[in-house]
């Protein structure tokens, strides 16, 4: 008898729960830079190009979508540039080798949809990163030749540091990089360009916060 309403008793209790918080939902590491790009001399590495200086500036975004390599973090990266100036010669032969010393400036924009950053030793005070963009340059005129095109396409080739100032922001700092332009030949004549140069940048992060470690 006493087992019989034990087992009814048992039947008639509702079950027991126990309900567990869901741990904090960590935000994805992620920056939005300020930045600004001189260049300091070219030279013919993929192009032929030559006499030319460039000057941008815009906003980059990157963000932690690619986890982990080489012990590095793997973000992707986009950037819109509304500022592009590219000093040039007024007048150069099919291969873009000036023919007179006058120069001009030809303002343009550009946008780099595809990209990817290799940071390593994040949230430490010294960052390395390596850094890769392609996009695309329209000009307001032809460029570098006369008979080339308005836009080029970009390659833009970067290595520095990004130095910790605080929790929120980190100083950047590329002392040498490549930008590559050219028109890939959708019209016969394409003299493109690689310039040197130089950037500097303000990041603000968006993600995780890292305390700064020396």
């Amino acid at each position: 008898m006493l087992l019989g309403a034990l087992t009814a008793r048992s039947q008639e209790d509702p079950p027991v729960t126990v309900s567990r918080p869901l741990p904090p939902h960590e935000p994805v590491a992620s920056a939005v830079v300020f930045e600004g790009l001189a260049s300091f001399g070219n030279y013919n590495l993929f192009a032929s190009g030559s006499g030319c200086k460039l000057y941008t500036g815009g906003v980059e975004y990157d963000r932690n979508s690619w986890g982990r390599f080489l012990r590095s973090q793997v973000d992707y990266v986009a950037e819109a540039l509304p500022l592009v100036l590219l000093q040039e010669p007024t007048q150069s032969d099919y291969h873009g080798y000036p023919t007179t010393t006058r120069r001009r400036i030809v303002p343009g924009l550009g946008f780099s949809p595809v990209g990817f950053r290799m940071l390593w030793r994040q949230g430490q005070l010294l960052q390395p990163y390596l850094e890769e963009k392609g996009g695309i340059l329209v000009f307001d005129r032809k460029v570098i030749n006369s008979n080339a095109t308005y836009e080029d396409f970009s390659l833009h080739s970067s290595f520095g540091l990004l130095v910790k100032a605080s929790p929120s922001y980190d100083v950047r700092v590329s002392l040498y990089s490549d930008f590559h332009m050219s028109n890939a030949f959708i019209v016969p004549v394409n003299p493109g360009l690689d310039v040197m140069n130089v950037s500097f940048g303000l990041s603000y992060n968006l993600g995780r916060h890292h305390p700064v470690s020396r």
